[in-house]
């Protein structure tokens, strides 16, 4: 009873806080917002999220300070806006990992993305990039894959962790192509890449930006991005379908998502400011150099991107066994 009137006061103050000032102007934002990143300073949600901040502080005429909660695979930085007040003042740079795969490796989430939090919009998608140590004889996947067979169980791949996207994309592999690469968990991207740089791993399938700089050196070799289309910023690279490998997309993105409960007017405010964002030609030329596709959509298109991922996520965990309990 006591949750139930304590929800009712914090809807009511969050409604309060969109209705018109006497001189018949909304007062929302009337003071500065905080943009939670669920993930430690320097990675790619965090890099968005400040070139967000940046921008959306401009459209709404309110400071938007971007704050790291980092922790427990991004559940941390989710649970603590899915239990803000919903009034418009905190935020969520949402990504995939925490919002439609985590649901399916922790059987005890502190939290439910999917009715805790509400879409605002899809920002972008992001592209994940196969690549694999310049010594490695293999010019292209073709020849990766055939490499990786004729030593099985004698070749790896890296990720930020058990259970991120980096390492279920690296399990399908295995699954689509018939490889045996084994995986090797990492306490996040950075330690991941220096150990595919010195050869301790052999190849990582991870978000374009930390990789980018590496393969543009020629230290690490690029074979394919893991979509549906070829990245801008990397042209020449082929989709993993165009290198030979069939039916192997794993889609990234990133998103903003507020307390369920946030009033309908306030959703909209943000879904303006973050559509102008958007369609800023800096920003847009901004991410694409970052390797993002800026995307934008309704809340209604984001919630229907939520539901379907997390029913495709959850079928590719179950068939790898993969928990985090």
């Amino acid at each position: 009873m006591w949750k139930a009137l304590l929800r009712s006061f914090g809807l009511a103050c969050s409604f309060a806080a969109v209705l018109p000032s006497a001189h018949g102007e909304a007062v929302y934002p009337a003071k500065p917002i905080r943009l939670v990143v669920a993930f430690s300073p320097g990675g790619s949600a965090d890099i968005l999220a400040r070139l967000l901040a940046e921008r959306m502080a401009e459209n709404l005429g309110k400071p938007v300070i971007v704050e790291n909660k980092a922790g427990a695979s991004g559940n941390i930085g989710g649970d603590f806006v899915a239990r803000s007040a919903p009034d418009g003042y905190t935020l969520l740079l949402a990504s995939a990992g925490p919002t439609v795969i985590n649901p399916s490796l922790y059987s005890n989430m502190p939290y439910e993305p999917a009715t805790d939090l509400a879409p605002v919009s899809l920002l972008v998608k992001d592209y994940n990039l196969m690549v694999i140590n310049a010594s490695i004889p293999a010019r292209n996947l073709k020849e990766f894959i055939a490499y990786a067979k004729s030593h099985p169980g004698k070749l790896s791949f890296g990720s930020p962790g058990t259970g991120t996207p980096a390492h279920l994309a690296g399990e399908l592999l295995n699954q689509r192509a018939g490889t045996e690469l084994l995986h090797v968990p990492y306490k996040g991207t950075g330690p991941a890449i220096t150990d595919l740089l010195a050869g301790h791993i052999t190849m990582m399938i991870d978000n374009m930006p930390p990789l980018l700089p590496y393969v543009q050196s020629g230290k690490l070799r690029a074979l394919a991005v893991a979509s549906q289309a070829r990245a801008e910023s990397m042209p020449d690279v082929p989709t993993a379908k165009e290198a030979g490998l069939d039916d192997y997309v794993v889609t990234a993105w990133k998103g903003l998502m507020v307390p369920a409960g946030t009033p309908g007017p306030v959703i909209e405010r943000l879904h303006v400011a973050v559509t102008q964002a958007l369609a800023s030609p800096e920003m847009k030329k901004r991410l694409v150099e970052l390797g993002a596709e800026p995307v934008g959509g309704s809340p209604a298109q984001f919630a229907e991107q939520i539901r379907n991922d997390t029913a495709w996520w959850a079928a590719l965990i179950k068939s790898t066994g993969t928990t985090l309990d």
